[in-house]
């Protein structure tokens, strides 16, 4: 089989299943596992590079009122790799190539390829969708055990932190303007005994201000911006530090890895989350995926 993945987050879980041989193309995104940038890249993003996160919020704004994409699909290097199966979603075009451009290409080019989209929306729907996965690709057994896993270490965190009461938590996937969450995020917080104080599962992020930041009564507010990593959402958090009320604690997390990309690296962020709420009870949160920030 020859599988084309237009998600980092699918990319991962190919590889996580045992199918990442018969990837040959990605996106422009997909660093994790690291062989995967030896794939042909066929999807790029239309965005100018280098743009603080308010001017991404600007351009994003205006082109999705435009109607436009925002991601270029290589339609040569997609014509060129005779797929079988093309992995995407149909669940946020802020995050990859709009399905229906995929299917525009795959008719386009006469490209007999099968169209597998997934769109997990809370947490329990990304662990069902690696199974999806791994059922598409002859690798179902082994997406299996990979699901028993991480639902193993999901029942430990919440073992961890039973009995405690939870932290009223606020986090951020974007900061300017903030982003309150949703999707599976709250779904993460709730899981590592935090309480979302804005945002709900399996719904849309949405746009706040500081001043609805601020009223929300949370007692610890993390930063996870889409798309950066831990040194770059540090330094945005650092960045809004002074919009908080003083003394809120501030984290800052890798979110690209562990909070954005739906896959089996969101248990990750939920076991940093939990060393985040509560640290005597789950440990200090690994160095590599959270950091104190105020």
């Amino acid at each position: 089989m020859r599988i084309v993945s237009l998600l980092p987050s699918a990319t991962e879980i190919l590889f996580a299943v045992g199918a990442g041989d018969d990837v040959v193309g990605v996106t422009f995104e997909c660093d994790h596992p690291p062989v995967a940038r030896t794939r042909r890249v066929v999807s790029t993003s239309a965005l100018p590079e280098g743009l603080p996160p308010g001017e991404i919020d600007r351009v994003v704004s205006e082109r999705m009122a435009a109607g436009e994409d925002l991601y270029h699909l290589d339609h040569g290097a997609l014509a060129g790799l005779g797929a079988d199966l093309v992995v995407t979603q149909d669940l946020c075009a802020v995050c990859a190539v709009d399905v229906s451009t995929v299917h525009d290409a795959l008719d386009f080019l006469a490209c007999r390829a099968d169209v597998l989209t997934v769109d997990p929306h809370t947490l329990p729907e990304v662990l069902e969708s690696i199974v999806t996965i791994g059922a598409a690709t002859g690798a179902r057994d082994r997406a299996e055990r990979l699901v028993a896993e991480l639902s193993g270490r999901l029942a430990a965190v919440r073992s961890r932190v039973a009995g405690r009461e939870p932290v009223p938590a606020l986090l951020l996937e974007w900061t300017d303007p903030p982003f309150a969450p949703g999707h599976w995020v709250p779904d993460m917080v709730e899981a590592a005994g935090g309480r979302c104080v804005l945002g709900s599962s399996g719904t849309e992020s949405f746009r706040t201000g500081w001043a609805e930041v601020a009223a929300a009564g949370a007692e610890v507010l993390v930063c996870a911006p889409c798309g950066f990593g831990l040194d770059e959402s540090a330094r945005l958090a650092a960045a809004v530090a002074d919009r908080l009320p003083p003394g809120l604690p501030l984290w800052a997390v890798d979110a690209n890895a562990s909070f954005a990309r739906p896959g089996p690296r969101l248990v990750d962020g939920v076991e940093a989350l939990a060393g985040i709420f509560h640290p005597a009870a789950a440990g200090e949160p690994a160095p590599a995926l959270a950091r104190r920030v105020a």
